[in-house]
């Protein structure tokens, strides 16, 4: 076992996990939580592990007594114990530091801190559980109004949106928020278009590190779904986005709080671009599960690492997109027709046990489920980790799971398969494309049609869009389609383009993604086009591009070429779709091979007459 032992504050979920990166370490964990199997407790088996309330004084004072560090799973301990610990116990480390929990653990005053640090927030203000205070907090910031309770609230306990004034409704927020029994502040409603999260990792040594952005989505509260990385849904949207999104998140880490750990940093994205910081959280996170199969090192490990004074762990993202769901307990009448047919039951709750026997059948899929003796309504009892090639890849296999959920929940809307949209199967650009084929002029969409039909027939799986961009007619959107390309997922931009035939280099001068051009015969000056020149004019243009804006060219009017020549580029990081090119070219040897044949049969003069 390693030298120094690591106390956990809480042992729920979160604590069962970074006790399973600790056990990969060799390194002891003695977690302070009730019962003797808390789910922190089932992962390490000891005798030390210490049975009581993490908000207990005495127990936490145990606690310490028995190791070399001491850290949270959840923010909500008794900060003035952690406090009388420190000066107890002075070779004890504490990470992250009472300071910073305290802060956390009201967000009224962890509002104000970040302010005070220069984070970018919206309005916010204390108010009294009052009806008075309240109608006129909506007079100050408008509705709707978000109310929150200032201290233990999370996973939407303790938010409540007020979306009219008149006396029901603010009586209804009044008893939904404790009856005044706690103490509230408000939040003017921020029109986000996005929420996104970013673990942030800081070492003992002040080494500040971050995972990729995230977008979330919440339902009543309560992050169901998390997509990494964060992708831009147009190209109008900065490029700059998820690198703007890691830098507001640890420029927040940074600037307000203190001690070791794992950070994870919620955000609002606004419609103009402006990102805002929501919560903070001093530990793990929900969003970061997914860290745990698509990262290098996961939050978890990078905890450990941080808090114990070791070398961070690389934070980049190893598969080329991830997905979570939280799988949440249902009421207690579950339909037992819903249960699964198997004889082996993972969950009393037959809504978790049905998810994980689809998570166990879907490629990519990983389920964690947390041992919580008890399943309730909105109860987290597990997540869904699935991990894929591509955006495409992920959400498609996270259909069924969605499905599952909107039927079990009686939508049958919803329980359609939305999350998955073939449509570069039916002629429409796929939301979420590795490939995208693009022209300056609808003219030359002819041209380009093969390599969307030599794709769609031989490599269906590879998503694609089709589309106009114009180096002339339109090169503010020529800009913007170059530039936000990487970060909306794309590998491979294939650009046909006829006469002086810009497209391709001006593309490839802006972005580092691998641009195919292919040169487009414009045929005739009546056209409009390049002179009747045949194509040649075209195939030069892109051929002659000056050194350090590489292009790749095909023959001309050979779209079917780029489109082959692209799933060969990807299939550098896929090597099914390598697998995938061999049986195209073993297709055409096979179709040359019936032509001998058929040739020798008819002979040459009767062959295809």
């Amino acid at each position: 076992m390693s030298s120094k032992v690591v106390g956990i504050l809480g042992g729920g979920q979160l604590g069962r996990m970074l006790a399973a990166s600790a056990s990969l370490l060799n390194i002891q964990v003695i977690v302070l939580d009730v019962g003797v199997d808390a789910p922190a407790k089932q992962i390490i088996a000891s005798s030390s592990h210490i049975d009581g309330s993490f908000r207990d004084k005495d127990k936490i004072v145990e606690l310490a007594s028995k190791v070399d560090v001491l850290t949270v799973e959840i923010e909500h301990v008794d900060v003035e114990a952690l406090e009388a610990v420190q000066r107890s116990h002075p070779n004890v480390a504490i990470h992250p530091s009472p300071s910073t929990i305290r802060l956390i653990q009201d967000k009224f005053h962890q509002k104000e801190h970040l302010s005070s640090v220069g984070c970018p927030l919206g309005p916010f203000q204390a108010v009294d559980g009052t009806p008075e205070a309240i109608a006129h907090a909506a007079k100050e910031l408008g509705l709707p109004l978000m109310l929150k309770s200032r201290t233990m609230a999370y996973d939407g306990r303790g938010n409540y949106v007020l979306r009219s004034t008149d006396s029901q409704s603010v009586a209804a927020a009044i008893h939904f928020l404790g009856s005044g029994s706690r103490d509230l502040y408000a939040e003017k409603w921020v029109p986000f278009v996005k929420e996104l999260a970013v673990m942030v990792v800081r070492g003992i040594d002040g080494t500040v590190s971050s995972y990729p952005a995230v977008e979330t989505v919440h339902r009543a509260s309560i992050c169901h779904l998390v997509w990494a990385p964060f992708r831009l849904s147009s190209i109008d949207q900065d490029p700059a986005l998820p690198t703007k999104a890691e830098r507001v998140a640890r420029e927040a880490v940074e600037k307000a709080f203190q001690g070791a750990g794992v950070f994870g940093v919620e955000m609002f994205l606004l419609n103009d671009g402006e990102i805002l910081v929501n919560e903070i959280a001093p530990r793990p996170h929900n969003s970061g599960h997914y860290t745990i199969e698509a990262c290098e090192s996961s939050q978890y490990d990078n905890h450990l690492r941080s808090i114990l004074g070791l070398p961070l762990g690389s934070t980049r993202i190893k598969v080329g997109a991830a997905g979570m769901l939280n799988v949440l307990g249902s009421s207690n009448d579950t339909s037992k027709s819903f249960a699964s047919s198997s004889s082996l039951f993972f969950s009393d709750d037959s809504l978790v046990d049905k998810l994980t026997h689809i998570a166990l059948s879907t490629p990519g899929a990983s389920p964690h489920l947390y041992g919580k003796a008890q399943s309730r309504k909105g109860r987290k009892m597990g997540h869904i980790t699935i991990v894929g090639t591509s955006d495409a890849e992920v959400r498609e296999r996270m259909t069924p799971l969605l499905t599952c959920i909107a039927e079990f929940e009686g939508d049958s809307q919803s329980a359609q398969p939305s999350s998955f949209n073939p449509s570069h199967l039916l002629g429409y650009s796929h939301p979420h494309p590795l490939i995208t084929i693009i022209m300056g002029s609808d003219s030359d969409l002819p041209t380009l049609l093969p390599a969307t039909q030599i794709l769609t027939k031989y490599f269906p799986s590879i998503p694609f869009e089709v589309t106009l961009v114009s180096a002339h007619r339109t090169p503010i959107r020529l800009v913007n389609f170059a530039k936000s390309a990487a970060a909306r997922g794309i590998q491979v931009i294939i650009a046909g383009a006829g006469g002086a035939a810009h497209l391709p280099g001006m593309v490839a001068s802006l972005t580092g993604l691998p641009v195919v051009g292919v040169p487009v015969d414009s045929k005739s000056v009546s056209g409009g086009g390049g002179g009747g020149l045949g194509g040649v004019d075209a195939m030069w243009s892109i051929l002659q591009m000056p050194r350090g804006i590489p292009v790749a060219t095909v023959a001309i009017n050979n779209s079917t070429n780029a489109a082959l020549l692209a799933v060969r580029i990807i299939s550098a990081g896929q090597p099914h779709l390598a697998t995938q090119m061999e049986d195209y070219l073993q297709r055409l040897g096979e179709e040359v091979e019936t032509k001998v044949d058929v040739m020798g049969k008819v002979g040459w003069a009767k062959y295809g007459k």
